[in-house]
């Protein structure tokens, strides 16, 4: 698809629907350079697309349609529909411009059947498996859009996205029991000896604190180890990690003692942009 193929108002609709549902990565992408801003939105609005899909629908079937047309799109097997189609048209002129793999791109959007349906996460390999696919991805991919792809960067990814991931989960806890969807690993719940039931009534109980308290430690680790490989890896990569920040404030806050895991605690986007604008700034994320 050439240059000239996305409709005029792409790059503002891929901005505005990266900025109204993950505000967190419509705020680190500003602090990239222009052509890798427009990628990373693109890139972005793409995961949008395909995390919404579950929000959609309100039975399984559609929504595997969804993402099998985008699958099939990133395929080259979608062609009218595709051009007219903002996203996916921003979409293929990064991976054109920026060479990006198309299989991981395609995987995320398979991983995330999972999200329609009730089946439970069965175990914590498993989760870290999805994540893998799916958070992990993300921050790989856009790390190729910030400079030339290295082990060094890859492996940053994966610890990024399990660490952002688990505390997604934790923070997305609320919702996803109100819809009776349990992404906490039912080897955890069964090891600390808290029944799905209960966690679908919404019961807070010293058994679920236990359970998120490993998922807690869980997340810390990763993001320590995440932090720490950021120096192992070209300035010019880290906005793509700048998210880790706003990972390292949600993580603070959802640790807090005496909270109630089913009470919503989002962070407001005036924090979330001094966050993100704080890290910017910092040796961690500059030097």
């Amino acid at each position: 698809m050439s240059s000239a193929a996305p409709p005029p108002d792409s790059v503002a609709f891929c901005a505005d629907l990266v900025r109204s549902h993950d505000f967190p990565r419509y705020v680190a992408a500003l602090f990239a350079p222009s052509a890798e801003r427009r990628a990373l939105l693109a890139l972005y609005a793409f995961n949008v697309e395909i995390v919404r899909v579950r929000d959609q629908v309100s039975q399984p079937l559609p929504g595997e349609i969804r993402l099998q047309w985008w699958t099939d799109m990133l395929s080259g097997h979608v062609h009218g529909s595709a051009e007219g189609n903002p996203v996916a048209a921003e979409l293929l002129r990064a991976i054109r411009d920026f060479d990006l793999p198309v299989e991981p791109l395609s995987l995320l959007a398979d991983e995330h059947q999972f999200d329609l349906y009730n089946d439970p996460m069965p175990t914590l390999t498993a989760l870290e498996g999805y994540l893998a696919a799916t958070c992990s991805a993300l921050f790989a991919l856009a790390a190729r859009i910030m400079a030339p792809p290295s082990e060094a960067a890859e492996h940053l990814a994966r610890h990024a996205g399990l660490a952002q991931g688990i505390v997604q989960i934790i923070a997305n806890l609320p919702r996803d029991a109100a819809h009776r969807q349990l992404f906490l690993p039912q080897q955890l719940l069964t090891s600390h000896g808290c029944g799905m039931e209960d966690v679908f009534a919404g019961k807070e109980t010293p058994n679920l604190h236990a359970v998120l308290e490993q998922l807690t430690g869980e997340a810390e680790q990763h993001l320590t180890t995440a932090l720490s490989l950021l120096a192992q890896v070209p300035a010019s990569v880290r906005p793509a990690f700048l998210p880790l920040s706003q990972v390292r404030a949600d993580l603070k806050r959802l640790s807090r003692p005496g909270r109630n895991p089913f009470t919503p605690q989002p962070s407001s986007r005036l924090r979330t942009l001094w966050t993100l604008w704080r890290a910017s700034r910092s040796r961690e994320f500059t030097k």
